[in-house]
């Protein structure tokens, strides 16, 4: 199999993938973070730990992809390296180390799930922006990449926002949980969710590409699920959680 075969095979299989995801989310509740794991998960990592294996493919194998391509070194494609270690520099490592999850631990099988989706996604997206995409200078006035960045860059000022109002409200020493407010928790429970996904919409549409598609479609079928699953958990907890606020879309779900 040569490698544009190769490319083309991954990114469908990732779109075959996507809904069959969201399927099997809506019924499974993945256990990090607040939803804690119950027997069966095997062994465990530390929380921290777990976090920084998952994510490590898709700034580390995305740049040694990037490299290798015959179009590294153009405008354009340094415009997309540039815009995509921003957001995973920040999640893979400073994300991370800001967290507060000192005894919580992460099952490996869902960091190693993480690590394998992260090791295809940093391929399919950086081959395509460094050798398959053709990208000439004027795609940096183009409106779809024009409009693409602005939605990038709003999802991740949302992102960003979100992950700080969470880690403000547990102070030193403090492992409970409280209602979150203000900027996008007005509206949703899970703002970062949501600008994550504006992130890779935005990421779709400045590069145009099915590989991107693909990226967002995956994003929305493993964020939308677990967003519900928060909203559920937030609404069993706090009796007075506000009855306004949707999951992840403002208004809608």
């Amino acid at each position: 199999m040569d490698g544009v075969t190769l490319h083309s095979a991954l990114v469908w299989a990732l779109l075959a993938v996507a809904p069959l995801t969201f399927v099997g989310l809506l019924r499974l509740k993945v256990p990090y973070g607040r939803h804690h794991a119950g027997r069966g998960w095997g062994p465990g990592l530390p929380d921290r730990v777990g976090w920084i294996l998952m994510e490590v493919p898709a700034p580390v194998f995305f740049a040694v992809v990037y490299l290798a391509g015959p179009s590294a070194g153009g405008t354009v494609p340094l415009v997309f390296l540039g815009i995509w270690q921003c957001h995973y520099l920040n999640r893979t490592f400073i994300y991370p180390l800001r967290t507060r999850t000192r005894g919580k631990s992460m099952p490996a099988v869902v960091a190693v799930s993480g690590f394998a989706f992260n090791m295809v996604n940093a391929y399919i997206n950086a081959r395509w922006i460094s050798e398959l995409g053709q990208y000439d200078a004027q795609w940096l006035g183009d409106p779809r990449f024009l409009a693409g960045v602005f939605v990038f860059a709003a999802g991740f000022a949302l992102n960003l926002h979100s992950d700080n109002t969470l880690l403000r409200l547990r102070k030193p020493g403090e492992t409970g949980y409280s209602i979150p407010r203000g900027g996008g928790f007005r509206y949703v429970s899970c703002p970062n969710y949501l600008g994550e996904m504006m992130e890779w919409a935005g990421w779709a549409l400045a590069t145009w590409s099915l590989a991107g598609l693909a990226f967002f479609l995956f994003t929305a079928a493993n964020l939308v699920p677990r967003a519900l699953s928060h909203h559920r958990w937030y609404r069993e907890r706090f009796e007075d959680y506000p009855k306004r606020r949707k999951a992840i879309i403002p208004g809608w779900i």
